[in-house]
């Protein structure tokens, strides 16, 4: 009698995808969190999330990290996510792909200013937010 020999494999790496999401109104935050989950989309990666509050610790995580996609409330007090996506694309060297929530389609133009990769209005559906996602992730 032979023995059968199984090669141990070693478990494969989950593929993961690293989101920024900056709002200063952490309902918001929640609804994004809930309405995209660990997926955006069945075959895409699941998603390590890094909340912010500020947009001081937006400037500072992109600088100083890696992340495949920044999604920036574009109706934060005080500095909004539109002024701050403007910023990160104009002096950030190979800044990732920023969604922008908005308040209302007609704000969509702001958002082109903003140098926005893409834009999903608010009251957030989680279908639009979820393929929008997704898309971005897929460009990377």
């Amino acid at each position: 009698m032979t023995a059968v020999q199984h090669e141990a494999r070693a478990p494969e790496a989950e593929e993961t995808v690293s989101v920024l999401l900056y709002s200063d109104d952490s309902t918001t935050r929640e609804q994004v969190l809930t309405g995209v989950g660990r997926r955006a989309s069945i075959d895409s990666p699941r998603i390590l999330w890094q909340e912010t509050a500020t947009p001081a610790a937006v400037v500072d995580y992109v600088e100083n990290g890696r992340y495949d996609l920044v999604i920036l409330d574009g109706e934060s007090a005080k500095f909004g996510g539109m002024g701050l996506c403007r910023s990160l694309k104009t002096e950030i060297y190979q800044c990732p792909p920023v969604l922008l929530l908005i308040a209302r389609p007609q704000d969509a133009w702001l958002a082109s200013w903003s140098e926005a990769d893409a834009v999903v209005s608010m009251p957030l559906d989680p279908i639009a937010l979820q393929e929008t996602v997704a898309d971005l992730v897929r460009r990377r």
